[in-house]
């Protein structure tokens, strides 16, 4: 570990890591809450496959954005991901079995016209948006508020003791914050009645997301104070203020701007928390002298010089390609086209 480049290059993983998981959340976070606003949005089965366009898309390339950065913690930070998976196997592992539910359901929904057939994947889309939209919250809160670690670096607790109320809330708060999120999306990409009760939704969710917001934020302040740790104020309060902003955009028909709201919102609540981790990436609640930091638990000098070139030549034609897709299917998604195509 001598040389400021290679203490720089775990600083730099570690950001990047964020990065991944800020784009992740800021793209998924709005697949996820157009899937749980699927049966309270439409009237419908012609409604459903107008919601469902509306994603279908876009949601698989959003889902990349979580390969990468798994991949990217287990090649950079090898003992953050161990330890990672091993104490958050049962979380992690409804997670995964919710995404593949969702996915299917995409995929199988439009190959039969049975109104029952359709109504088992429409409710598989909603549970398969929901579950993980609440558990990436709860996950999230665990890693920042600290997990039983011991010395050896080892996972030390039980799965119960990711069900804190901490953790819980900011589980509540990443599964309202998703949704309304959602809701916005839709009165970008939808019209007439439809788009109405989609703002209509997106306004009455706004202020128990701003709500969630606020008393997540608020708690982190307490435990970061406690914990010695720092928050950088104008971050956290950018966050506030942005999902607080997003009933009135939604009331004056600013649509756009109450989706960039959002968006701000999830950036910087998800900057927020890696923010205070750093340097750590994985706090002990066991003490101090446990914790998995940048240094501790990264990869040798060599494989992050590596990752690094790899991630500069590739990383561009990535975000190109997926900023291609969202412009090819930008337009909305009106109830005469879908009916006039494919089953959906």
């Amino acid at each position: 570990m001598d040389g400021h480049g290679y203490l720089n290059l775990p600083t730099l993983w570690f950001a990047l890591i964020g990065v991944l998981w800020i784009g992740y959340l800021f793209l998924e976070g709005f697949d996820f809450g157009v899937g749980v606003l699927l049966p309270f949005l439409s009237r419908d089965d012609l409604d459903r496959r107008v919601i469902v366009n509306t994603i279908g898309p876009v949601w698989d390339g959003n889902e990349v954005w979580l390969l990468v950065a798994g991949g990217a913690t287990f090649a950079a930070f090898p003992e953050w991901y161990a330890t990672l998976f091993s104490g958050f196997y049962l979380a992690l592992f409804l997670i995964l079995a919710a995404l593949i539910f969702r996915g299917v359901a995409f995929e199988l929904r439009g190959k039969d016209s049975r109104p029952a057939w359709r109504a088992w994947w429409d409710r598989a889309i909603f549970w398969g948006s929901a579950v993980p939209a609440l558990l990436w919250g709860v996950a999230l809160s665990n890693v920042l508020r600290g997990v039983p670690i011991d010395a050896n670096g080892e996972w030390a607790g039980s799965f119960l003791d990711l069900l804190n109320p901490y953790a819980l809330l900011g589980g509540v708060t990443t599964l309202l914050l998703f949704t309304l999120h959602g809701g916005v999306f839709l009165t970008l990409r939808t019209d007439g009645e439809l788009r109405d009760r989609a703002r209509r939704a997106a306004r009455w969710l706004a202020v128990p997301a701003t709500t969630a917001v606020l008393g997540f934020l608020a708690w982190t302040f307490f435990n970061a104070r406690e914990n010695d740790g720092v928050v950088p104020g104008v971050v956290p309060v950018t966050a506030l203020l942005a999902v607080a902003a997003v009933e009135w955009l939604l009331r004056e028909r600013l649509d756009g701007w109450a989706f960039v709201a959002t968006g701000v919102s999830i950036v910087l609540l998800t900057a927020t928390i890696f923010l205070n981790l750093y340097p750590r990436v994985m706090p002990s609640s066991l003490g101090a002298a446990n914790d998995l930091t940048i240094w501790n638990a990264s990869s040798s000098h060599y494989t992050l010089k590596v990752m690094t070139i790899v991630a500069l030549i590739f990383t561009p034609v990535v975000l190109a390609y997926q900023a291609w897709t969202y412009w090819v299917f930008r337009r909305r998604v009106r109830r005469e086209d879908v009916a006039e195509g494919s089953p959906a």
